[in-house]
């Protein structure tokens, strides 16, 4: 049986992003199409943008947001391009153009109520029966994951940081 699939990386570990780029490589591989869609990382420069210019005829990259929401200056500002955001993954979802569409950081919308979950459930619910799609980000909504295909959660033990004070490094964390 072959099913679109509604999946979800979730949990405190790092490697959400990360699980959700190596599928859209691999999607890419075989030829369809992917649309990524950033909803919290800002302008900064970070290494996926680099790689997936080397994609650039099958995966659509979309940094939409301002940085990271919870240390917003302007939170009715980012829910308005949250707003937007979505309006334009909804577009992407049911445009059949894509195999694969990932949600990057969309549960964060979710909690913090720039998206309705309700709305979210209903449109995911509604996506193409061959189209995947895969939801990131910590601290996934219990109505999302009950919805999911499949669910990952990704759960740290050690950290860098936290255990020995090492920063973020080029090429692994960005």
């Amino acid at each position: 049986m072959k099913k679109g699939l509604l999946m979800v990386f979730t949990g405190d570990g790092k490697g959400k992003t990360t699980a959700a780029l190596g599928m859209a490589m691999r999607s890419a591989g075989h030829g369809p199409r992917v649309c990524v869609i950033q909803f919290i990382k800002g302008s900064w420069k970070y290494g996926e943008l680099e790689a997936i210019k080397r994609f650039d005829a099958e995966i659509d990259f979309h940094v939409m947001g301002r940085g990271f929401t919870f240390k917003s200056d302007d939170m009715e500002k980012d829910r308005k391009l949250a707003q937007k955001a979505w309006e334009h993954a909804q577009l992407a979802m049911f445009s059949g153009k894509y195999h694969l569409v990932i949600l990057d950081e969309f549960t964060y919308l979710l909690n913090y109520g720039m998206v309705e979950q309700a709305d979210a459930l209903e449109v995911l619910a509604q996506k193409p029966g061959s189209l995947h799609v895969a939801v990131t980000g910590r601290s996934a909504p219990h109505s999302i994951i009950s919805a999911a295909d499949l669910v990952t959660e990704m759960l740290e033990i050690k950290h860098p940081f936290k255990e020995q004070g090492i920063l973020a490094q080029k090429g692994i964390e960005f």
